[in-house]
């Protein structure tokens, strides 16, 4: 069983930063990915970010701005995001094979 707890959402206005953690509990290995995704309203959910002890990929849209980072001593993983623009407003959540976060709420204003 994995627990997946993220944390660091918030309100911000365009152009700030935010870092969102996902600590996660149980059996997690580090060959295999953990990632963020977001889900706007009204869109389907989206990869933004996924990385594993060999490679990391980001979603075209966050390239440059997002930054993923794992610490695999913690099981943690991070996303730090610069210069938010308000269409990364979505509910962002954790993922590890089968097992999703709770997610937590961006919100960027114009």
């Amino acid at each position: 069983q994995v627990q997946l707890v993220e944390s660091g959402g918030g309100l911000v206005q365009a152009g700030e930063s935010l870092r969102l953690s996902c600590a996660a509990s149980g059996s997690i290995f580090s060959f295999n990915a953990m990632a963020w995704y977001r889900q706007a309203p009204g869109k389907q959910r989206e990869l933004v970010a996924d990385i594993t002890s060999s490679r990391i990929r980001y979603a075209d849209s966050v390239k440059g701005r997002f930054t993923i980072a794992r610490d695999y001593a913690k099981n943690t993983v991070y996303l730090q995001m610069n210069s938010l623009k308000p269409e990364d407003t979505a509910v962002y959540y954790c993922k590890y094979e089968g097992y999703w976060g709770q997610g937590t709420q961006v919100t960027v204003s114009s």
